[in-house]
């Protein structure tokens, strides 16, 4: 008899197959497709209306329907071209799907690179469940997501994509052990074209490898976002000038000091490479250490900065990952090397059909450095 598999996330043609089972369109939606598959999660889309909200809240006993009718207090009209969503504002909107989970199948979110770049924070509600960004086991119920645009006014319309669903069964993070023993056998951190020896890197007693900032021979070594900016069009590919809405942030000697409140883009010192049967998501270091808020958007679908040859053997290499930084209270001084954020581990059922970026490089973080969102050219 075969083995169980050891709790994992499921990869593309598994999701896929959970189209209209596990995962539904809303009644009356837009139907799910294939595009919306990702190696180790899925796409999830816009619904036709924005509710101006009074003030976040955490889901719980009280429907969400009932929380918008005392919250509500104006709606939006995302259908055709969209609406705009001002800066500091809350909004709550449906999206276009809605779950069916089984016993055994749980569902966690995150936001899309792109919606992390450009400074939104978003976290995903559903009903009956005190957490954010989760799905309990069994779950059975509509998906809803909160936007606050935190930089720039932003337009959205029904359809955009600015978070992403994975599902898992059992428990499927590594711990420190298994991931120190894939890393002898596959380093997963570069410096240029050369491999760091776990020797070279830190990884903690929660199995999180760590990422430190990349300031030194980058020019410029990051971006600010500008103030009174026009507005954003979200799901336009290169439809702004990145002066229009970036400063540029040096540092001298390998270092700056970033302001309070101001949103800001990095790139990690080293090249990250995420293997075809593993994923990862990142998460925010010790808050004893820095004063930070970072990595809005930090889920790594299999493949990520992987490269190969025809023989399906790994190449040196590997991309750099892409912070997101807002710094409170105080001005805060970061250093080439200094420690940013960790990065948990997570198998997955098997190879995914398609790697990360597979098919469609161009339309990618792949081959990123300091990148910004698409929507900036």
């Amino acid at each position: 008899m075969t083995p169980p598999l050891p709790g994992h996330l499921l990869v593309d043609s598994e999701l896929e197959a959970e189209f209209e089972r596990a995962i539904r369109s809303t009644p009356g939606g837009l139907a799910l497709t294939p595009g919306q598959v990702q190696p180790a999660s899925l796409d999830l889309r816009l619904g036709p209306i924005a509710y101006r909200i009074r003030a976040g809240f955490l889901p719980g006993e009280v429907p969400l329907e009932t929380r918008i009718e005392r919250l509500a207090i104006g709606e939006l009209d995302l259908g055709g071209e969209g609406g705009v969503l001002e800066r500091g504002l809350a909004y709550l909107v449906p999206l276009e799907e809605q779950l069916d989970l089984p016993p055994n199948l749980r569902a966690r979110f995150n936001p899309r690179s792109s919606t992390g770049r450009c400074d939104l924070f978003t976290r995903v509600l559903v009903s009956g469940h005190p957490r954010f960004d989760e799905a309990p086991a069994g779950y059975r119920g509509k998906l809803w997501i909160e936007i606050s645009p935190l930089s720039f006014p932003v337009r959205l319309k029904r359809g955009d994509r600015l978070s992403q669903l994975r599902l898992q069964r059992g428990e499927a993070a590594l711990g420190a052990s298994e991931l120190r023993e894939i890393y002898e056998r596959t380093p997963l951190c570069f410096e240029g074209e050369r491999p760091l020896g776990l020797d070279q890197v830190r990884i903690d007693d929660e199995g999180c490898l760590e990422l430190a900032v990349g300031l030194g021979g980058r020019e410029p070594a990051g971006w600010r976002a500008a103030s009174h900016t026009d507005v954003l069009h979200f799901s336009a590919i290169g439809a702004h000038a990145r002066h229009e809405f970036w400063e540029p942030v040096h540092a001298p000697e390998g270092r700056c000091i970033i302001a309070p409140g101001s949103f800001y883009i990095f790139a990690s010192r080293e090249r990250l490479r995420i293997p075809p049967e593993l994923a990862a998501e990142m998460l925010p270091v010790d808050v004893g250490i820095g004063e930070l808020r970072n990595n809005y958007a930090g889920f790594f679908d299999n493949g990520f900065g992987w490269r190969e040859d025809e023989a399906q053997r790994p190449l040196d290499g590997g991309t750099p990952a892409v912070l997101e930084v807002r710094a409170h209270d105080v001005p805060f001084l970061v250093e080439d090397g200094q420690t940013f954020c960790r990065l948990r581990f997570f198998r997955t059922s098997g190879r995914p059909a398609k790697l990360y970026a597979e098919g469609r490089r161009s339309a990618s973080y792949q081959d990123q450095d300091l990148t910004l969102a698409r929507a900036f050219r």
